[in-house]
Formats: structure tokens, sequence, C-alpha cells
């Protein structure tokens, strides 16, 4: 006995549009922090990788917009939604040696954070936090950021790719 089956058409994988993600490669444990006391002098760093078919052939930018969430009631409610923070060119990335795909190093001074919002130091306490978001851009005019990207992206260990960063103020 032999089961027959009768295929109507063999889907082309190679036709399927593909998408993007950017790697968080390094960062600190367990959060990324800034001195309310030393904005300029501290600072989020990470290295970041832009993934797509092709080695990163499809990258066209990472953009990155920030906003303020007020987590303590003394000094008034100041939170502050997204404004534009910077925009990541991909030629200002480069080929990692090992992976292939374009890497950079990024950092964001709280300064740079504190300046984008237009925060005064007083609107600011021990316990607040920015949040700085990113999209990738492709050269296709696709763009891929949290809000479309699978929770196996944004969250899985492997691509680590969460397109979110919180930034705690401290002392």
């Amino acid at each position: 006995m032999a089961c027959e089956t009768e295929i109507v058409e063999r889907l082309d994988e190679f036709s399927f549009e593909t998408g993007g993600y950017m790697r968080t490669v390094e960062f600190p444990i367990p959060a990324y922090n800034v001195s309310k006391a030393n904005m300029a002098g501290t600072k989020m760093t990470v290295t970041l990788e832009a993934v797509t078919a092709n080695f990163g052939a499809e990258f066209s930018a990472y953009d990155l917009v920030v906003r303020f969430v007020d987590k303590t009631a003394a000094n008034g409610t100041n939170n502050k939604t997204d404004v534009a923070l910077k925009s990541l060119a991909a030629s200002s990335f480069t080929p990692d040696g090992t992976t292939k795909y374009p890497r950079q190093s990024m950092s964001i001074t709280g300064k740079e954070l504190q300046d984008a919002l237009k925060l005064t130091d007083a609107e600011m306490a021990k316990g607040d936090q920015f949040e700085v978001r990113g999209t990738m851009k492709l050269t296709t005019g696709r763009s891929f950021n949290a809000a479309n990207s699978s929770p196996d992206i944004t969250g899985g260990a492997f691509y680590n790719s969460p397109f979110l960063y919180r930034v705690n103020v401290i002392d």
C-alpha cells in the first residue's frame, strides 16, 4: 500500500520577502543607568549588529526615539512623549570579522537624553526612566521595531532584539 499526494504548487522559498532585526550584542547587566548628578558623564553603551538577508545588505538606518517615564510623584508628573533622538546610518556600521554582519558601538549620554526631551534637572528624580526605542529601516522601504516583530525576535536570547532600551535615573 502506498500513499499518494497531489502537489498543487510548490512554494518558491527564494521569492519570500525577508526582514531584519537589530541584535544587541553587548550590553551591561542588569540595566542601563545614568546619574542625575553627572548626566554628561554617564551613558548607555551597547553594541548593535544589523541582521538582514545577505549579511546586512538591505540595512539602511536605525532610527531612535526617546520618551521619559516619570516614576516619582514627589516632583510632579513630568512624563514626556516620544521625540526623535538620532539616526544611525548603515554607512556608520562596519562588518564584524566573525559574523560578517554590520556592527556599531552606540553610546548615548544622559545629557543627550535630557536635552532631546527638554527636561530640567528638577523634573527628574532617582527612579525615573528614559525609554529609547529603535526602528530598523531597510533599503526596500520596510521597517521593523518592537510593534511588528515577534516575541521570538524581541525577547529571545538568540535574536536579542528588543528594539527597546530602558535607562534608569540614579543619584
